[in-house]
């Protein structure tokens, strides 16, 4: 194989014993997994909404994000299941930042051992405000030290037609949401969310296992082609699929981000409001629909847009809160489309 080893990483039981869990932060996340799964199952009428940074950094920004968003929790958890994205790993269409938990300083070179620290102090500190945080699911041999911390899993569009993915979806906990492909087809979106409900056979930790399938894997519509995916015509024909595959629990996540708010091929993050909006002023009269639709995902950050990561010097970064990768939709912007959100989910 083609490779220099860099150094050997600590066994990761010390990482977590530097950055632990509360005992009650713990009983915190098997609560808020046991919200959730109610949220997919219809038991739990509240919508799910997947809400935060496009990536987790730099970590004080991050915090300063979960105390405000713990804060507008107190007024919609009533109509809203928020759940704040803390992703530490970020998928390339090339080549580009990995995300924190590989470089988590931008100045220097990648070091997987100083990111995991990093982001598992974050994590640990998000998760003790009361929040439950979400991750995508990229490199899944890392899972451990985690894992364990999420309340939410993604499978992301690049990686929901990979078996290892969808095998490891199978074996969770927590409800995954596994996300339609790049190239559209919503058929074999719906293949990803049949494989993760089965179980499979397979190896784990030098183990032959058999994981359990994961009766809570659903889809997330997060357009593709350069075209939104979230009309009536989608919709249905999701359903049809889920109805006659014989879906558990059959949902739909849409992340109004990415493909689903660009316009003329280029994305426009301040769509994202309108679009929650659009979406439930159409289920209003598609009471079968409305079922399907358990909630959204938003990219949000304390500042609006984005800026480049490919700057010379450290002082040319703004660190208050402005995304490194994807733009984001600003605190003010979230709070009050939420705030309506939470308002007509009440009243439907």
């Amino acid at each position: 194989m083609s490779y220099t080893i860099i150094k050997k990483l600590p066994p990761i039981e010390n990482v977590i014993a530097a950055f632990p869990l509360s005992t009650a932060a713990e009983a915190h996340i098997v609560q808020d997994r046991l919200e959730i799964k109610s949220i997919l199952g219809g038991r739990d009428k509240r919508l799910l909404i997947i809400v935060g940074p496009c990536s987790a950094w730099p970590k004080e920004a991050v915090l300063d994000y979960a105390q405000k968003l713990a804060k507008l929790n107190q007024r919609v958890g009533h109509a809203l299941k928020l759940v704040m994205r803390v992703y530490i790993q970020k998928p390339r269409t090339t080549k580009g930042w990995l995300g924190p938990i590989n470089q988590p300083d931008l100045f220097a070179a990648p070091d997987i051992e100083a990111g995991i620290r990093y982001t598992r102090q974050m994590m640990v500190k998000v998760v003790e405000l009361g929040l439950p945080i979400a991750d995508e699911a990229l490199f899944i041999h890392n899972a451990k030290g985690f894992l364990e911390l999420l309340s939410w899993v993604a499978i992301g569009a690049r990686s929901s037609e990979d078996q290892e993915h969808r095998i490891f979806a199978s074996s969770l906990d927590c409800a995954v949401g596994l996300k339609n492909a790049t190239h559209g087809s919503l058929k074999v979106a719906v293949n990803g969310v049949i494989a993760a409900q089965h179980p499979h056979v397979t190896v784990f930790d030098h183990y032959e296992v058999q994981t359990q399938g994961n009766p809570y894997a659903h889809l997330v519509l997060r357009g593709s082609n350069y075209a939104p995916n979230y009309s009536v015509a989608h919709l249905e024909e999701i359903n049809h699929y889920m109805q006659a595959q014989a879906i558990q629990n059959p949902s739909v996540i849409i992340d109004v981000s990415h493909d689903n708010c660009l316009v003329n091929g280029k994305k426009d993050h301040r769509l994202q409001s309108k679009i929650v909006l659009e979406v439930m002023e159409t289920l209003k009269n598609r009471p079968d629909l409305k079922t399907l639709v358990k909630g959204f995902m938003i990219e949000s950050f304390i500042k609006e847009g984005n800026q480049s990561v490919n700057v010379q010097k450290p002082e040319d970064i703004d660190l208050g809160g402005l995304s490194i990768t994807d733009p984001c939709l600003n605190f003010e912007e979230t709070e009050k489309v939420l705030l309506q959100l939470a308002e007509i989910h009440s009243s439907c």
